[in-house]
């Protein structure tokens, strides 16, 4: 079972294009040896399932590597900000 704080900060993330923590970056720039390193206990019992959800629920633009990260980040923001906005 996925930790909600962790599903919380996944949404975020999707959603409201504010960048995770230390080990969901990890996780979703494929840095496995980074995301092992940062994952308190509940969220290393729950890395595949976690691993599952970004790649069947997330979209595919959005995870992969740090670059696509900041991408994602980047060209959603200032869409995020005019829909708080209205």
């Amino acid at each position: 079972m996925i930790p909600a704080h962790t599903l919380a900060a996944l949404d975020r993330y999707v959603k409201h294009h504010i960048l995770p923590g230390g080990f969901l970056t990890a996780v979703l720039s494929n840095d496995l040896f980074g995301a092992i390193a940062r994952a308190d206990r509940e969220n290393k019992l729950a890395l595949s399932e976690i691993c599952q959800y970004i790649y069947n629920e997330l979209p595919g633009d959005c995870w992969g590597s740090k670059d696509i990260m900041w991408k994602w980040v980047e060209n959603h923001f200032y869409d995020s900000v005019e829909q708080q906005n209205q």
